[in-house]
């Protein structure tokens, strides 16, 4: 009688990469960073001389500024009609208390593993995230009382402009940090640009999050 050796499955290692963001996301984010890019450099045409006189036709760099601000929150409407856009905003909308372990690491610059638990998001990504939908409302609620000039009282529109002006400025500082952030972390950039990230990267970065 031949004897026949059992016949043993491969050996399969996990995969380098992981999958962190579909198609639908990275859209969104890409649509929604060129709009918000031409929002921030036709309001400093607006307001720095030295870029008006590069530029020049202001009425048309208030056109653009305004149409580029209104339609902003469109990708982010047109992305919530998808699932996987939903569960990544549940993520970023979704505070534990490894995301007070992660800010207070952070504020006490600690740079140790345990001091920066994270999940898919880290709690700054959360913030960040929070944060500049905030404003851009609000941005967009003010800039439509500039805009329609005859729908509301002067001093409405006086504190719109007040509001609106200074959001600006800090929108303008916060988009450079988070710029300077992602110019830092080239992995993270990967991930919105393929949709996949390393799983040596997911580990060190989110150990939380179980891909």
């Amino acid at each position: 009688m031949t004897l026949r050796a059992e016949a043993q499955p491969p050996q399969t290692e996990p995969s380098a990469r992981v999958r962190r963001f579909g198609r639908t996301e990275r859209w969104v984010h890409r649509t929604t960073a060129a709009l918000m890019g031409i929002c921030v450099f036709t309001a400093a045409c607006l307001y720095i001389p030295q870029f008006a006189e590069l530029v020049g036709r202001r009425e048309l760099v208030v056109r653009v500024h305004e149409l580029s601000g209104v339609v902003l929150p469109v990708p982010v409407l047109i992305g919530l009609f998808f699932r996987g856009f939903r569960v990544n905003l549940g993520f970023l909308n979704r505070f534990g208390p490894h995301d007070r372990v992660w800010l207070r690491g952070a504020l006490m610059r600690d740079k140790r593993r345990s001091a920066r638990p994270a999940g898919k998001f880290n709690a700054g990504q959360k913030v960040y995230a929070n944060w500049i939908a905030g404003a851009t409302l609000v941005m967009l609620g003010t800039g439509l009382m500039m805009w329609f000039t005859h729908l509301t009282p002067i001093m409405w529109r006086t504190s719109a402009t007040f509001v609106h002006d200074w959001l600006a400025l800090t929108i303008g500082i916060v988009l450079g940090g988070h710029i300077g952030m992602a110019l830092g972390d080239p992995e993270a950039r990967a991930g919105l640009r393929t949709g996949s990230v390393s799983r040596e990267w997911a580990k060190r970065e989110h150990p939380l999050w179980k891909p």
